[in-house]
């Protein structure tokens, strides 16, 4: 079965399938990503090697989600839902090989204190000194990625960024019409749920000026 094509006309049944496909599989990318490259005529779709032992149901899925974003439209399919579902639970196929002491202390605070010790472990890191993206939490790597911003920060100001990810791990993301959605209503109200949130929030903006005069400082002199 041509997985490509396959995923083309249960996604678009009432189209035609006129182009060359490709499907590769490789190491270059991180564990269970893909992309694909398209133009008029070809398509072009790269795997992680680790896709390839994955049942072809699933791997459909993933193929549609792609197709779905190369031609900007919003669909819903079984296999969509199969792909979907197996993402959320990658996390526990993933080994727990990357962890950092100060980071790793936040976790456990967190996890005792909102989640009654029940997130399982998660690989811990840090990330570059961004004052954009502060923190992340891939879902490939199961891993949660915390800017150097924050290194020397508050406890309550690192647990709170901790907490933020955190959440993405443990209420995971919803998927509609071929669209995630990582910060729906429930993900916001759980968010309020920390304490002082609001002025924990000024702090992030403070701390992210401060670096950022530092920063500014340093270039002049």
């Amino acid at each position: 079965m041509d997985l490509i094509e396959e995923a083309y006309r249960r996604l678009f049944p009432e189209k035609e399938f006129k182009y060359v496909s490709e499907l590769n599989y490789n190491l270059r990318l991180a564990d269970f990503n893909a992309n694909v490259r398209f133009n008029r005529e070809r398509i072009t779709f790269n795997l992680n090697l680790q896709w390839k032992d994955i049942d072809d149901e699933i791997k459909i899925g993933l193929i549609q989600s792609l197709l779905l974003k190369i031609f900007k439209t919003k669909k819903n399919t079984t296999n969509l839902e199969l792909y979907h579902n197996f993402i959320r639970n990658i996390p526990m196929l993933t080994p727990k090989l990357r962890t950092d002491p100060l980071l790793e202390s936040s976790f456990q605070r967190v996890n005792a204190k909102f989640f009654e010790g029940k997130v399982e472990p998660t690989n811990l890191g840090w990330g570059s000194d961004s004052r954009r993206k502060l923190a992340s939490y891939n879902f490939h790597e199961d891993e949660i990625s915390v800017s150097t911003l924050f290194k020397s920060a508050a406890p309550e100001v690192l647990d709170y960024v901790m907490y933020h990810e955190m959440l993405h791990k443990w209420q995971k993301y919803t998927n509609k019409n071929g669209r995630n959605s990582f910060h729906g209503r429930e993900f916001r109200e759980a968010e309020r749920q920390y304490p002082q949130q609001q002025q924990v929030e000024q702090e992030i903006k403070k701390l992210i000026r401060q670096k950022s005069l530092a920063k500014s400082w340093w270039k002049v002199w």
